[in-house]
């Protein structure tokens, strides 16, 4: 899974802002530190090697930029931002194991250098510790976190299992992304409202936006697996047909293969084929790439990218929302 970029990096227009921004992200790093340090070696390590390895920070970042329609300024922000990076955090850990992943923001998967249970275990710990710094911030903090954990383990179970008998895949599919990536998007913009004491009217507005862009983000990952050369995307195009993941544009093709598009069903025969050779993976990667259907998938990111922009529509006008807007519109027009 790619990463989303960061939210301050759209606010560059208002410098105080970018800098204030900043300065609370440094807070939160050194939190991030402080509550995954343990007193033993293994544990203090593996809990601190995918923090370590970097990445964009971009829930805490959009959490920080929606508490700017309030006090951003109070301690709770800080905790808030650390407790839903510590569950991505926990996330990847589990999702690298299940993806058999062996590299993870340039480092080696944990999974790699100490094995499937202590990943599956260190996972755990960082839940544990993410739920320790929610339940300081009081129950409806820890009623929304319970939630959205619970919507992170079952989008992944569902996409495991796969769509139930005579229901729509894209559908499905959708409700996956939804769950996998759109819920702790959601949520981060939600606790930015919720704990700078802003009009809480506006809680549920930034929370379907952050969910809907969740969904956009993911629907333009499917193209960019097609589209994009791998000196840009950083890995190698194609790679989701090969593991057999059902994008978007794969589920637009098969139905279109059903209805009777030969063309289409040209596209399936390829998908079907065997891919494990790299000539066999680029002639069903370009077939598909040079198919309507993939035209059709990017505009539907672009649809998902829209309606967060439109859910936001009861927010005040100004640099907050100027800034939410352009990171919507990022998430499907970038190429990596």
């Amino acid at each position: 899974m790619s990463h989303l970029a960061s939210p301050a990096t759209f606010i560059g227009a208002d410098a105080q802002l970018a800098a204030d921004i900043s300065t609370q992200l440094e807070a939160v790093e050194r939190r991030l530190y402080e509550v995954t340090a343990q007193t033993r070696k293994l544990p203090d390590t593996t809990s601190k090697h995918l923090l370590a390895a970097g990445g964009k920070r971009a829930r805490p970042n959009l959490l920080l930029l929606t508490a700017r329609l309030g006090e951003a300024d109070r301690e709770e922000i800080i905790d808030a931002a650390v407790a839903v990076e510590l569950i991505h955090l926990a996330s990847l850990y589990h999702d690298d194991v299940m993806d058999d992943a062996p590299v993870r923001r340039g480092a080696p998967a944990a999974h790699e250098v100490w094995g499937n249970s202590v990943a599956i275990l260190t996972g755990d710990l960082l839940f544990s510790k993410a739920s320790g710094v929610t339940a300081k911030l009081g129950p409806e903090a820890v009623t929304v976190q319970a939630e959205t954990f619970e919507r992170l383990v079952l989008g992944q179970l569902n996409e495991f299992a796969g769509p139930p008998e005579d229901s729509d895949a894209i559908d499905h599919y959708i409700q996956v992304l939804a769950d996998k990536t759109g819920s702790l998007i959601a949520t981060s913009a939600q606790f930015g409202v919720m704990f700078s004491l802003a009009d809480q009217a506006l809680a549920e507005p930034v929370r379907v936006f952050g969910e809907r862009v969740g969904i956009a983000f993911q629907l333009a990952d499917d193209i960019i697996d097609l589209t994009a050369a791998s000196s840009v995307s950083g890995k190698t195009p194609g790679t989701d047909l090969r593991e057999g993941v059902p994008t978007l544009p794969v589920l637009y093709v098969r139905a279109a293969a059903a209805d009777g598009d030969k063309a289409a069903a040209e596209v399936v025969e390829l998908l079907d084929a065997d891919l494990t050779t790299d000539e066999a993976l680029e002639s069903a990667r370009a077939a598909l790439a040079a198919h309507p259907v993939t035209v059709r998938a990017r505009d539907e990111a672009t649809r998902w990218a829209e309606d967060a922009k439109a859910a936001l529509a009861p927010v005040p006008e100004g640099l907050v929302k100027e800034s939410l807007f352009a990171f919507a519109d990022s998430v499907v027009s970038r190429t990596a």
